[in-house]
């Protein structure tokens, strides 16, 4: 059974996606929750505290998801394959929480540039296994950095490819070949 914490973050997460940052309003997503509104301001203080949670909580469970994951992959570029394979499942499970991410990475307030810290902060994550597959000398980079941002947005913009196109990549078939595009482009290439 999920917790009070995790029934608001659904919530405001869901009314966010739908009605845009400044559209949701704490009475929207206390409904949404099923809370009464004193419930929901007894965990945060305003609409900013709880977006921020919602931010820090739901990266921090994609990346225990992907160590999880690739925990038992022996060799980096299987463990590059299967970072990129979660990523885009994570994405596709949690569509929402990305148009939210997406649609407030602009911007001058203070959630703006926080959420650029996190994601930042999830872009060195990804960049760890850059920096291990060069360590291995598995690809020759020059910019660790650049690779991984390049790596995020490749499989972040999957999400803008299915909004414009009315077009859902969801199947595993979809899947490999967007992993295979970006090992690839990367220049990791499987060994056969």
């Amino acid at each position: 059974m999920k917790n009070t914490k995790e029934l608001i973050m659904e919530a405001a997460i869901k009314e966010i996606s739908e009605k845009g940052y400044l559209g949701a309003t704490m009475d929207g997503i206390a409904v949404k929750a099923g809370v009464a509104k004193g419930t929901l301001y007894y965990h945060f203080n305003n609409k900013e505290d709880l977006f921020n949670y919602i931010i820090k909580e739901g990266m921090n469970l994609v990346k225990n998801d992907i160590e999880e994951a690739v925990a038992n992959e022996k060799n980096i570029i299987d463990k590059f394959e299967k970072l990129c394979y979660m990523q885009l499942k994570i994405i596709y499970d949690n569509k929402d929480f990305f148009k939210v991410i997406m649609s407030q990475l602009w911007g001058i307030e203070i959630r703006q540039t926080e959420l650029r810290d996190v994601v930042k902060d999830y872009i060195s994550y990804i960049e760890k296994y850059v920096k291990e597959a060069m360590d291995e000398k598995v690809i020759n980079v020059d910019d660790t950095h650049l690779i991984a941002y390049a790596v995020f947005g490749i499989m972040t913009s999957v999400t803008v490819f299915e909004l414009l196109n009315d077009k859902e990549i969801n199947s595993i078939e979809d899947a490999e070949k967007i992993i295979n595009y970006i090992l690839n482009g990367i220049g990791l290439k499987k060994q056969i």
